[in-house]
């Protein structure tokens, strides 16, 4: 794992760039820089391709789901501050650092419901399997309450199991009734 950071960060090489001095040309900074910011990618992409990270999907769902609401609580975050620095203008005269605490305080609470809710809708349209597995699995859940009959109980656990994760086989294991 060390490996895979250093070489993605070093850009893929093995020796680090020069420090950037004030005493060069503003052009070999520029260049630099703009070299720095093509490494950067291409290095990401060399990491996937020698260390055999194919499984991006996962990768691309966490930036979507986590990515997303950072994007729009940041944006209600600035629209609460700002609104109530007006609305505290308005009122006192000043600004105040209320508006700061609170709006703080509103998005600290709005994150966890708004990441679930930006991940069932990411699940539901682009990770369909796994939405239709949760949905067997509550609906077996809720089933498995009002059963009583083991044999019937037993076939539609192997039915949920066969159809969510798709096994190569599927067997119960039930513990003996003596204990």
């Amino acid at each position: 794992m060390q490996t895979q950071t250093r070489d993605t960060i070093s850009g893929g090489s093995r020796r680090d760039l020069p420090p950037i001095r004030s005493s060069l040309p503003e052009i070999v900074g520029d260049v630099m820089f703009s070299i720095v910011i093509v490494a950067l990618p291409a290095s990401i992409g060399v990491a996937v391709l020698r260390y055999r990270l194919y499984d991006i999907d996962v990768v691309i769902n966490r930036n979507l789901v986590y990515g997303a609401p950072t994007v729009s609580l940041v944006l209600i975050y600035l629209g609460c501050v700002v609104s109530l620095q007006y609305v505290f203008r308005l009122l006192e005269g000043r600004e105040s650092q209320l508006a700061v605490v609170a709006s703080t305080l509103a998005i600290a609470a709005l994150f966890n419901p708004l990441r679930r809710r930006i991940q069932g809708f990411m699940d539901h349209h682009f990770y369909r399997r796994k939405y239709a597995a949760a949905r067997k699995l509550e609906a077996f859940g809720s089933r498995m309450r009002d059963e009583t009959d083991l044999e019937d109980l037993n076939g539609h656990l192997m039915a949920v199991a066969w159809e969510t994760m798709q096994p190569a086989q599927v067997s119960p294991w039930l513990r003996d009734g003596g204990r």
